[in-house]
């Protein structure tokens, strides 16, 4: 048996939850999770037209996952660190178009890191606190999600091809246990424009994944991943439930579910966790 899921960042109509179980083999009773999410029991997956939500469906059994690992830009947050980082020195456009196409598959990921990271040298450390304070926040639902988890006992790591400098802040913002990413060298208070070895990329998030969870005496099927670029590819695929947030063609195609209307916590309502127990500020 499945679930399907029915998410969005909007309100789902109860009429619209009864449209799609009435298109859905062997559905059983819609169960509404929160005012942006529904779930119904159903015999399969099949595909069903929603206008303006996100539709999945995910096996009944093992829903509930014992971790979450998560990217960072464009995931948790909602821009890419470098690319901000780039603003400040000029380069913007140039390094955005870098890491766009590394997103998508189409550069090696830790060659074109080093680039853009080259392209950033001579950057005052004063600029980098000034581009986490203007610059970076939360993406919606992304502390909910992370708290909500950490609540019912879940391991919660935040694994990135961004930088700790980032990660760390952005890890203790969002209730992160563990962050994961690449180290910027300084010099002087200035960014040299080389980055810390080894470069943590698309096999380092996987390997964090399969180290973390076998730590914590499951395997990845008891895992949630969720990315949105190539470099997130490994860990979702791999995960038990693997999520495309927003996400490039590259990842979209290995995910497990698909979202490109809600917001982070639709990962909840994917586990079958519904709002009223979801832990808020």
């Amino acid at each position: 048996m499945f679930h399907a899921v029915l998410t969005s960042t909007r309100e789902i109509a109860d009429q619209v939850a009864a449209d799609v179980a009435a298109q859905l083999p062997e559905a059983g009773e819609p169960r509404r999770l929160a005012p942006t999410g529904v779930e119904i029991p159903c015999a399969g997956p099949i595909f069903v037209a929603v206008e303006g939500a996100d539709l999945n469906f995910v096996p009944s059994q093992n829903r509930e996952k014992r971790m979450l690992i998560a990217d960072m830009d464009s995931t948790m947050i909602p821009v890419e660190c470098i690319d901000e980082l780039a603003d400040f020195a000029g380069v913007k456009e140039r390094v955005a178009d870098i890491t766009e196409r590394a997103m998508r598959g189409e550069l090696d990921f830790e060659a074109a890191l080093r680039e853009r990271v080259g392209l950033v040298k001579g950057l005052h450390r004063d600029a980098l606190e000034q581009c986490y304070a203007e610059r970076i926040a939360l993406n919606p639902g992304a502390r909910i999600l992370v708290r909500t988890m950490a609540e019912r006992g879940a391991q919660t790591a935040l694994v990135s091809g961004g930088f700790t400098y980032f990660t760390e802040r952005v890890a203790a913002a969002a209730g992160f246990a563990i962050n994961r990413a690449n180290t910027l060298i300084f010099e002087n208070d200035r960014l040299t424009g080389e980055v810390g070895t080894p470069i943590l990329g698309r096999q380092a998030k996987l390997d964090s994944l399969e180290e973390l969870a076998d730590a914590g005496g499951f395997g990845a099927a008891d895992v949630i991943a969720v990315g949105d670029g190539a470099n997130d590819l490994a860990m979702v695929a791999a995960a038990g439930l693997g999520v495309a947030y927003r996400a490039k063609p590259a990842l979209r195609d290995g995910a497990d579910a698909v979202l490109d209307y809600s917001d982070l916590t639709a990962l909840l309502m994917l586990q079958g966790i519904a709002q009223s127990d979801w832990v808020r500020d």
